[in-house]
């Protein structure tokens, strides 16, 4: 009995033993196959973090090399903009160099001013005209001290040294301001009065012979009355009729010569008188008060120029209005209305209107009215109104003619008025006579 519950007590502690034994090796089992999963999840998270980095590389890659080929390109870009730009500054650089080198060389004055009237560049001639000092020079500081203009400029202005200069202006395109253009018209000037000196003695010389016709009708008049004279017993009252008749002669004689003298002398105003034109009129009426009180036509004046002197040769334009009155008289044939009315036209300029309600000019008649011996009467010069048109030019005018046939005649004498105010403005050194759209002939 003791014996088998000894074999069962052994028993039961080998079982108990075995237990033990085998404890340990369950837990080390449980520890191991841990221990490896988390190994094997560690090993794929570090995978997936490589491959998300390497995903991110590549990534970074592709947009470092794309980065690189717009920066290529930006720089190929810029490469040719700034080689186009290089260019375009080396061509400005060149034309303004040859631009400089033009202004340098033109023959006319240069002048640039700013908006406030100041001189801002100019070239050599300019400084030649204008003297010195001209940077930053008020313009109208220089036209007192450069300027000196004369009665006989015309369009033109004369500078202080006598010479004659033409001025134009441009507005800046860009920028306000303008620039002046002044041009030497000195030589211009002076051929040009010798080519009409020429050409009024080459007209004369053509129409010698005219002059000669004109010349010995009345002569051969007055020798014949002449003759009578010496007749014995002539009685007083055919006296005073034959000398009545040679004075007659003598004095168309008289007005042919003058005309001829003044025709070949009307290239140049000769000397400058100052006027109203209200006493010019009135003086005008004096001399015409024989011809008006042989015929029937009304004369009247009228001023609007007021009291503002002109400046011109008085006798010679005297004798142009005269003979525009004696034509239209004529013209009329010893009844009607004449009308002369002088006014400041625009641009500085005085007209002077002689109007009468006469037949009118024909068109072929218009063309020829200012040639030199053309005349529609027989007893007429034909110098009148070329003389008209000489003395006008020298006074650097026009005559224009308007005409209806059956309603009258104009003629319209334009001058440029010679005074020249304190502050004289750029545009006046340089005036301009405008005519009007109406049908009319320009002499």
């Amino acid at each position: 009995m003791s014996a088998e519950l000894n074999k069962h007590a052994t028993t039961d502690e080998s079982l108990e033993q075995k237990r033990v034994v085998a404890a340990p090796d369950i837990f080390t089992t449980q520890s191991t196959e841990g221990i490896a999963s988390g190994a094997q999840g560690s090993r794929q998270a570090l995978h997936d973090a490589f491959s998300a980095f390497n995903q991110i590389s590549n990534q970074l890659a592709s947009s470092y090399h794309a980065l690189e080929q717009q920066v290529a390109h930006l720089n190929v870009e810029l490469s040719k903009s700034h080689e186009s730009r290089l260019r375009e500054l080396t061509e400005k650089e060149r034309l303004a160099n040859r631009l400089s080198t033009l202004l340098q060389a033109l023959p006319g004055g240069v002048v640039v001013l700013g908006s406030d009237g100041k001189i801002q560049e100019f070239n050599p001639t300019a400084l030649d005209y204008l003297g010195e000092p001209l940077e930053n020079q008020y313009w109208s500081d220089v036209i007192k001290r450069a300027f000196s203009p004369k009665s006989d400029d015309g369009y033109d202005v004369s500078l202080a040294d006598g010479r004659r200069v033409n001025i134009s202006t441009c507005p800046l395109m860009n920028e306000p301001g303008q620039i002046l253009l002044i041009t030497d018209v000195s030589e211009m000037r002076d051929l040009q009065e010798k080519l009409n000196q020429r050409e009024r003695l080459a007209a004369m010389g053509e129409m010698a012979a005219s002059l000669a016709h004109q010349i010995r009708t009345p002569l051969s008049s007055a020798m014949l009355y002449t003759s009578n004279l010496k007749r014995v017993g002539l009685e007083e009252k055919d006296f005073n009729r034959y000398t009545i008749k040679i004075k007659d002669r003598l004095d168309h004689l008289e007005h042919i010569v003058n005309d001829m003298l003044l025709y070949s002398r009307s290239n140049t105003t000769g000397r400058d008188d100052e006027f109203t034109m209200s006493g010019l009129l009135t003086e005008l009426e004096l001399l015409l008060d024989e011809q008006i009180l042989k015929s029937n036509v009304e004369f009247s004046w009228h001023d609007l120029v007021g009291a503002r002197l002109v400046t011109a040769n008085k006798q010679m334009l005297l004798s142009a209005l005269l003979n525009l009155c004696v034509n239209a008289i004529q013209a009329m044939q010893g009844s009607g209305k004449l009308k002369v009315l002088s006014k400041q036209g625009s641009n500085a300029s005085l007209e002077i209107l002689v109007c009468d309600d006469g037949p009118g000019i024909s068109e072929e008649k218009l063309n020829n009215i200012f040639d030199p011996f053309f005349t529609t009467r027989n007893d007429g010069t034909g110098l009148g109104l070329a003389v008209v048109r000489a003395i006008i030019h020298a006074h650097k005018g026009d005559v224009i003619v308007d005409t209806e046939k059956g309603v009258g005649t104009t003629f319209i004498v334009q001058i440029p008025l010679r005074e020249l105010k304190e502050n004289i403005p750029i545009n006046s050194l340089t005036p301009n006579l405008e005519v009007s759209d109406e049908v009319r002939k320009r002499g």
